[in-house]
């Protein structure tokens, strides 16, 4: 459960009582400390420890690898490589079923209130809403579903024969990757990203903040 603090955060940044409707117009939400209140990659690397799937050199190496990207020592596409390549050779069905079964046990309990009252406002709107976030579709994918979210844009790992190759499709949807990634779903979805909302709590969402007409 989220704590009051973080109850109180979300709401004060819903300053728009009256929604645009718009079918041009979309809500696009990033994930992390947004609409969940954790970070889920490293929820999902300590509960890959806990069930013996990683070892402890390698929970405190990702550990490490997660404060130095927060303190800008290392960039979120060398981040998510690295990541990537911990995956070589997983069937991509046993990611899927993995993946989802943690999701719908462990993480459910972190998603913020305010944040679901918040997509669920901008469906009712007419808007086109999607996930933003620099995560995989097995970790986002349960939570669209679960939030009535149609479109997740993410960092797509390479898979290949029903394996993960160990590599990501680059640009991964992070910093600058967020912003290819938002507008090719733009183009595609005929979406006007000047009159469109963006849900974010990151500084290296900047360049996307800056596209978007309503920012929070």
């Amino acid at each position: 459960m989220a704590s009051a603090s973080r109850q109180r955060e979300f709401p004060a940044i819903l300053a728009y009582s009256c929604l645009v409707t718009d079918s041009r117009v979309a809500a696009l939400f990033d994930v992390d400390h947004t609409l969940l209140d954790v970070d889920t990659g490293l929820y999902w690397a300590r509960h890959q420890h806990r069930a013996g799937m990683i070892s402890t050199a390698n929970l405190l190496r990702a550990s490490l690898w997660m404060i130095r990207y927060r303190l800008a020592r290392l960039d979120q596409e060398t981040l998510i490589g690295r990541i990537a390549r911990m995956y070589a050779g997983t069937p991509v069905a046993q990611a899927e079923a993995e993946v989802r079964g943690w999701f719908e046990t462990e993480m459910t309990r972190f998603i913020r209130p305010a944040g679901l009252d918040r997509v669920r406002e901008h469906i009712a709107a007419g808007h086109i809403v999607a996930l933003v976030s620099s995560g995989t579709r097995y970790t986002l994918e349960p939570l669209a579903r679960l939030l009535g979210i149609s479109h997740v844009l993410c960092t797509a790992f390479e898979e290949r024969d029903g394996l993960l190759t160990g590599k990501h499709v680059s640009p991964a949807c992070a910093g600058l990757g967020k912003v290819v990634h938002a507008e090719r779903f733009a183009a595609e979805q005929g979406v006007d990203l000047a009159a469109s909302y963006f849900y974010t709590d990151s500084y290296t969402d900047l360049s996307l903040l800056s596209l978007v007409h309503y920012h929070f």
